[in-house]
């Protein structure tokens, strides 16, 4: 059964305002509980059942929220940064009370798929070493991308501070030109998260990421309709097949 919860403490987490605010709120005589008005703030309510009006307007309370991402270049996966714009700087002032953080992150010069939510247990699931949850990218390379570069990445290498990453999947879309400048396309699954690894694993090839894009994570896709530097909620059954794969 659902616990109870203080009625500010409901209505602040949908944004509806600051504790001191929602009191003299309640107080106005403009909120109702199971169509009684109520007074009192604090009131014990249990918000998933319980049906809260506010002047008029009836409440939809979830705990959760889910949000896919396309980021763009210049801003930084956290939730605050006192020099730069950060994915929550971003989002729409209606997920702004729920305290959304990134799960995972991207570059502050890589675009693409970015998970954001408040559900601690399902992003610490995500980002378990021992889940080896898929992530893959687009690149553009600049050097020659060949079939050596596939069985090495399939194979595992050596980064610049010794560790050898696990196996990946490198697709070759364009193999590219060194000499006519013509940069080279790939795809590319890894199943770790290291701190720039696609860009390193390319380093150790002799070769370099010049943009970076990532397009999926675990079942979650990229949605080709969704602007860069938008942002959506995911649909039910992106969601079930999030949480299907994070208890996998």
């Amino acid at each position: 059964m659902a616990a109870k919860q203080r009625l500010d403490k409901v209505l602040a987490h949908l944004g509806y305002g600051t504790r001191s605010e929602l009191k003299k709120l309640v107080k106005s005589g403009v909120v109702t509980v199971n169509d009684k008005v109520v007074k009192d703030s604090g009131l014990q309510v249990l918000p998933e059942t319980d049906r809260i009006v506010v002047a008029g307007e009836t409440i939809v309370y979830r705990e959760f929220v889910y949000l896919m991402m396309h980021k763009p270049q210049g801003v930084i996966s956290a939730t605050e940064d006192w020099k730069d714009r950060t994915v929550v700087d971003l989002l729409p002032s209606e997920y702004q009370p729920f305290d959304v953080f990134p799960v995972g992150r991207l570059d502050k010069d890589t675009e693409g798929l970015l998970l954001l939510t408040n559900d601690g247990k399902l992003a610490h699931n995500l980002l378990s070493p021992r889940k080896h949850v898929p992530k893959t990218y687009y690149a553009k390379i600049d050097g020659d991308v060949s079939e050596s570069d596939r069985i090495a990445f399939a194979e595992g290498v050596t980064l610049d501070d010794g560790y050898k990453t696990l196996p990946a999947e490198l697709k070759i879309i364009a193999s590219g030109n060194q000499v006519d400048g013509i940069y080279g396309e790939i795809e590319l699954t890894i199943v770790e998260g290291k701190f720039h690894q696609v860009k390193r694993m390319f380093e150790s090839v002799g070769k370099k990421v010049v943009y970076l894009k990532r397009i999926s994570m675990g079942p979650l896709v990229i949605d080709p309709a969704l602007p860069l530097g938008e942002t959506r909620e995911l649909t039910e059954q992106e969601l079930a097949e999030l949480k299907q794969h994070q208890n996998a």
